[in-house]
């Protein structure tokens, strides 16, 4: 037990900051354009929201690199993994022009959503700036994929760290108009976010190009073609993993964009409380992907008991760093939030939205890591059917009912979410255990 614990806090570590880096991205971008007001607020967090609903379906295609990269390096076939990377590589370049394509229809369809005059302005121009970063993210994805199947974690981390000096260096200039370019505002960041994704796949790219060269001849010559039996074994287990964290990410967004419906004040401070319960959700998030990579090194290696430790293993440590951050966020809500804003109508609004996150911290980490050592064993369709069940059947009409029929305006929507978030984690709880009897017997 001990050992596993090492083992899967020394891959999952890396992998958390790796993730708080990540989200620290969307943080930077708040920060940095919260002098502009909260309609600039809400327009980025908007924007970006709709974004990453869009493209985090590409991004859960390279999820099932988790399963087939790690149950190959469990098994010691180096040439496997290198295979499953090149496949991620081409189902990249093909996905990325299309969801380039639907950010841009999205576009399009703006004016008939009924958003606050002062944000549907700003926000335009962000989406459309933003949707050229899709294929680099992508690329990242599967550089990232792979090299955590073969428990390289440590350039992830720096790309992520280092990303966000590029990021802030990008948004001062291009937002405020510095060294002679034009202040471009709110679309400003949308480029200087594109400009660090850019960073990141070619950092991790020359990663992975230095792991192959340090394994010289242990490291076998795989060409790169296009394999579509393997794309499509890939997109079978990607595809309901995808669909699954659309789902959970693309009922966000679409709050957010409910929220875009009240107050510039309702809509900025729930972009600012969701940018810290995303921070927080990095937490367990880091070591669902872990946990995937424990779970399927134990299954590609014959040793289903092993697999079954690393996964409630887990999700008992996923339990007591939630908890531990739900606690944060109800003790010290307002300096938390004056990070972001000096605006107290902002803080005031937040501090109770950070009361109703604070609540389903353990849920949210829950259901989060039960997805990993799901994905570990290959299964990826059980949490996505529970996701459209507990967020979109449940969680989010609540939340609707409660914010516009019943008057409770935007803490009613993070009411019914996290309503949603409790169901989910019980549910996926539930399947773990089952698959977990499965697996043993």
């Amino acid at each position: 037990m001990r050992r596993e614990v090492r083992s899967l806090l020394g891959l999952a570590l890396p992998v958390i900051l790796a993730e708080i880096g990540w989200m620290a991205m969307g943080l930077v971008d708040t920060i940095m354009v919260g002098p502009l007001g909260p309609a600039a607020i809400g327009a980025t967090g908007m924007g970006s929201g709709v974004f990453t609903a869009i493209v985090i379906f590409g991004m859960g295609l390279m999820l099932g690199l988790d399963t087939f990269v790690s149950q190959a390096y469990g098994a010691r076939r180096l040439d496997e993994c290198v295979g499953w990377l090149h496949q991620g590589v081409w189902l990249a370049v093909i996905v990325g022009p299309v969801l380039m394509a639907v950010t841009w229809a999205v576009f399009l369809t703006l004016d008939s959503w009924g958003l606050h005059p002062d944000i549907r302005v700003l926000v335009g121009p962000y989406l459309r700036g933003i949707s050229f970063g899709a294929i680099p993210l992508l690329l990242y994805a599967g550089f990232r994929r792979y090299l955590q199947g073969i428990h390289v974690v440590r350039p992830i981390m720096i790309a992520l760290v280092s990303a966000n000096v590029v990021n802030a260096a990008a948004n001062w200039v291009l937002i405020y108009g510095h060294f002679g370019m034009p202040a471009l505002g709110v679309e400003g960041s949308a480029w200087a976010t594109d400009i660090a994704r850019v960073y990141m796949a070619a950092f991790l790219y020359v990663a992975l190009r230095r792991v192959h060269r340090k394994r010289g001849d242990a490291h076998p010559q795989v060409p790169f073609g296009l394999d579509l039996a393997r794309v499509r074994r890939l997109v079978a287990i990607g595809f309901p993993a995808a669909s699954q964290i659309t789902l959970e990410v693309g009922v966000f967004a679409t709050a957010t964009a409910m929220a875009g419906k009240l107050d510039p004040i309702s809509s900025g401070a729930h972009q600012i409380a969701l940018n810290v319960a995303g921070l927080a959700f990095m937490v367990p998030l880091g070591l669902a992907s872990a946990s995937a990579v424990r779970v399927g090194h134990a299954i590609g290696a014959g040793e289903p008991l092993r697999a079954i430790r690393a996964g409630w293993l887990a999700m008992g440590v996923g339990a007591l760093l939630m908890m531990a951050l739900g606690a944060a966020l109800f003790v010290w809500p307002e300096p938390i939030l004056r990070l972001f804003t000096g605006d107290g109508r902002l803080v005031s609004l937040g501090a109770q939205l950070l009361g109703v996150a604070a609540a389903f911290q353990l849920f949210d980490g829950t259901q989060a890591v039960a997805t990993g050592v799901l994905r570990g064993i290959g299964n990826t369709r059980t949490p996505m059917v529970v996701n459209v069940i507990g967020h979109w059947a449940f969680g989010l009409p609540v939340g609707y009912a409660l914010c516009f029929h019943y008057g409770w305006g935007v803490i009613g929507l993070w009411i019914g979410l996290s309503s949603g978030l409790v169901v989910v984690a019980i549910a996926l709880t539930i399947a773990w255990a089952r698959n977990a009897s499965r697996i043993a017997a």
